[in-house]
């Protein structure tokens, strides 16, 4: 039986899935039922995921579903996302990730495409990514071997490019981890577009730390 506090924290994470399915399709990061979002449900061992191919302007609270960690559902009465074990992979070896959402934004999946990595070219990125944006190795959309894939390019990073698929974003928090997706698909337009003006002048590894660094521990009000 589930207590009347969890039942609230499920209800605050999936208005907050919700309300990010709309912000993604209002920005342009996805369209249709393309991409998936995700996050921890506070002090259980559940997490929140949006339903499959349901269209994130139609989505209600309750098409959200709740699952274990072993991708068993405790609450809902959806299919989840079939990108089901690419989250699952996230959650399972990234204890410091709270939330994940996956896009298809046109920048970040044209890099995806030709298997070209975002370089650590931009200040706001390696701030809030950890450096370059890496590209996993391709594996077919909902298995197994996707999330395993993405789980190794992800290290030390809060995104990682879907080889031939699109993009996935991850952070402490919803919030935390769209502002990454948008800000991955500036960096891929920018780098596509310095491309045509001779290249990317990436920054220093010692650069690329300090700025993190100074994103983790110094930045924002206190």
């Amino acid at each position: 039986m589930i207590n009347e506090w969890v039942m609230e924290q499920i209800s605050i994470a999936r208005q907050n899935v919700v309300a990010k399915g709309k912000e993604i399709l209002a920005s342009k990061l996805t369209i249709g039922t393309w991409g998936n979002i995700s996050c921890r449900v506070p002090e259980t061992d559940w997490f929140a995921i949006t339903p499959t191919g349901m269209s994130y302007d139609t989505l209600v609270p309750d098409d959200i579903v709740v699952l274990d960690y072993h991708g068993v559902c405790v609450n809902g009465a959806r299919l989840p996302s079939i990108e089901l074990p690419l989250h699952l992979a996230v959650y399972g070896g990234r204890q410091d990730v709270q939330a994940i959402i996956h896009t298809h934004s046109t920048y970040a999946t044209a890099m995806a495409a030709a298997r070209k990595e975002i370089p650590g070219a931009v200040e706001d990125l390696v701030q809030i990514v950890g450096g370059n944006v890496r590209v996993n190795e391709y594996a077919l959309p909902g298995t197994q071997q996707l999330g395993l894939n993405t789980l190794k390019a992800l290290e030390d990073r809060n995104a990682v490019l879907l080889a031939n698929h699109g993009m996935l974003g991850v952070g402490s928090s919803l919030d935390e981890a769209l502002k990454v997706c948008q800000i991955v698909e500036k960096a891929a337009e920018i780098t596509i577009v310095a491309q045509l003006m001779g290249g990317v002048v990436e920054l220093s590894p010692t650069d690329v730390e300090g700025m993190r660094n100074f994103y983790l521990h110094g930045y924002g009000q206190r």
